[in-house]
């Protein structure tokens, strides 16, 4: 059996490819924590194995979310991204929503409180991971300001990520706000 591995790319996690003799036809994609496994015939290719594996991965990446965890597991996420990129500033809560017609996330300072879009849940980790960072930001600095961006930055994939939110958005048809944080809740600051 032929082992390769493909790096992430900006639309993709790391893909294995896994070419065995042993099969004739058919192809299978499947997950393995933060990475696909897609296992195809050894005769295949070129041209037509880069299209066969293409259509596994895309077909894996649209029937199911991989980040589908609950509140819990979002919530422990956010505990551990703060520790690494917020100065362990911790918010109170953090939750899926569905009621975000306009916004990918959003931070309440003044309640601690961090809601995430449900559309999300079909996002790669790092994009989701890079929104939790830019709202747990908000917990230091309420506003966009040069301070925010210094410890939203501290991501290494925010930019990347900010890019492929903006290309999800026209895929969806969506209009995003830049605006994120909940300045009814901000009047205390």
């Amino acid at each position: 059996m032929q082992v390769t591995i493909e790096p992430p790319q900006f639309d993709r996690p790391e893909v294995e490819i896994r070419a065995s003799p042993k099969r004739k036809k058919t192809g299978t994609a499947h997950w393995s924590g933060s990475r696909i496994v897609v296992q195809i015939p050894a005769r295949v290719r070129g041209r037509e194995r880069r299209a066969f594996v293409d259509e596994l991965v895309e077909r894996l990446l649209t029937q199911r979310p991989q980040n589908a965890g609950g509140d819990a597991a979002l919530e422990e996420r956010a505990r551990v991204l703060a520790d690494m990129f917020n100065d362990a500033v911790m918010p109170a809560s953090v939750r899926w929503v569905k009621n975000q017609q306009a916004r990918w996330a959003s931070c309440s300072p003044a309640s601690r409180e961090i809601r995430v879009s449900s559309r999300l849940r079909q996002c790669p980790e790092w994009v989701i991971d890079a929104v939790l960072v830019h709202e747990l930001a908000h917990l230091q600095e309420a506003d966009h300001s040069a301070k925010f961006y210094e410890i939203a930055n501290r991501h290494p994939r925010q930019n990347d990520s900010e890019l492929y939110l903006d290309g999800y958005a026209l895929g969806l048809g969506l209009r995003i706000e830049e605006g994120d944080v909940d300045v009814s809740a901000n009047e205390n600051l």
